[in-house]
């Protein structure tokens, strides 16, 4: 008995010191700690370092303890246009309740608000960054939150700006609540795998509200992508879930709600694209689900450029677009099944629910479009419409195989609470 009271004690001192010495380290204009820095350099693994509210002109904070950084009622750090503010090299630490304003731009250094760099276990909450050129760089950094930040660029032109949040060589991060505006790309990721990104707002970027490269297996849904440049790129990637997610009002000669270029093994279900030039952009991009998505006035809801097979989009609802499906080539092998098109003008003589003869999206007016884009002019011609009821009778240079054999003959119930 005694001897296994002298073990429980025993390990009790090794790993129960840490919690039991950590201290809290209160910085302020009329404290013994005047400066964040040099809370920091007193502080001990497992410390916190508590900053009263005020505004503390510092730059090049370097955290390489695990401590939590916490400010209360949202003290402001002033870069005053110098360089780097906030910068992680070491695991487990937090970063929490902060204003950061201006940080410094650079043409040769991608200067952040806040850099985590090689470290594991970050939690990066709760901010409010403003005049900034990258936000929040996570640089070879895995298994950490970036939540509830809110990130407000002044950006112009792409070559002075940054990124919102980026995630370079990253795994296993969830980046969840934030509102990013006025920044070149409002989320970026590039060779990050098994990355959540949820519940954010991205609008009123320079270029992409949501842009990714080289990064598989990722998830992003519930988020709201808006008055981008574009709204979503995703590129070179596999096995992506794109669900539950609003593109909207994504305008402009290039834009679009969402771009898909040679992504293959995807899910894109549950999200609403309204008012986009156009809806999806794709091309090279193989075995996709395509289903239970709203396509709501926009130029095209669809466009297909290219070396895309065995595709399927069931259950989605085309409603009001000025073209639903544009088609770049004579052969498909994609399936269109059980959609719902404002366009359809079909029957359905046994009340089923089902037009009694198959749809045919893809219209001759939009193949000519894609090749003589000035003949956009004429959408709403007598002209146009003759050609495009004589393609549809005997097709010629549309696919003769691209139908929907089961249209829905009512707008299909998407529940989106």
């Amino acid at each position: 008995m005694k001897k296994t009271l002298y073990i429980f004690t025993f390990f009790l001192l090794v790993f129960g010191t840490t919690s039991a010495w950590a201290k809290t380290i209160t910085v302020c204009s009329t404290c013994a700690v005047k400066t964040i820095k040099e809370g920091v350099a007193q502080a001990s693994d497992g410390d916190t370092v508590l900053v009263k509210k005020g505004i503390y002109k510092e730059v090049n904070i370097i955290i390489d303890k695990s401590i939590i950084l916490l400010g209360e009622n949202l003290p402001t750090i002033d870069g005053e246009d110098r360089g780097e503010i906030i910068k992680i090299v070491s695991d487990n630490v937090t970063v929490d309740g902060f204003k950061i304003i201006n940080v410094g731009t650079s043409y040769t250094a991608d200067y952040a608000a806040v850099r985590v760099i090689k470290k594991d276990g970050y939690l990066i909450q709760n901010l409010e960054l403003e005049k900034l050129f990258f936000g929040i760089y996570l640089e070879k950094s895995n298994n950490g939150k970036v939540l509830n930040n809110k990130i407000k660029g002044d950006a112009v032109n792409e070559y002075n700006s940054g990124n919102g949040i980026q995630l370079w060589y990253c795994k296993g991060v969830e980046v969840r609540g934030n509102n990013v505006q006025k920044v070149r790309d409002g989320i970026y990721l590039e060779f990050s795998d098994n990355i959540i990104i949820r519940q954010n707002i991205s609008r009123n970027n320079l270029r992409y509200g949501l842009h990714f490269m080289f990064s598989n297996h990722n998830v992003y849904d519930y988020n709201i992508f808006e008055n981008n440049g574009a709204g979503v790129a995703v590129m070179f990637s596999k096995f992506v879930d794109m669900n539950h997610n609003v593109f909207k009002k994504n305008w402009g000669t290039a834009a679009f709600g969402l771009l898909l270029k040679e992504i293959n093994d995807a899910k894109i279900n549950d999200n609403v694209f309204q008012e986009n030039t156009v809806g999806i952009n794709i091309e090279g991009s193989n075995r996709i689900e395509y289903s239970n998505n709203d396509f709501i006035s926009n130029g095209w809801a669809i466009k297909v450029r290219g070396a895309c097979y065995t595709n399927a989009f069931k259950n989605n609802n085309f409603l009001y677009n000025s073209f639903d499906i544009s088609y770049n080539g004579g052969l498909n092998d994609n399936v269109f099944n059980s959609n719902y098109w404002s366009n359809y003008a079909g029957y359905d003589l046994d009340k089923n629910g089902i037009g009694d003869v198959p749809y045919r999206p893809v219209k001759l007016f939009s193949y000519i479009v894609n090749r003589t884009p000035e003949t956009i002019i004429l959408l709403r011609s007598l002209f146009i419409d003759i050609i495009d009821f004589s393609e549809k009778v005997s097709p010629v240079f549309t696919p003769d195989d691209l139908l929907d054999e089961n249209p829905k003959m009512k707008t299909i119930n998407h529940d989106r609470s």
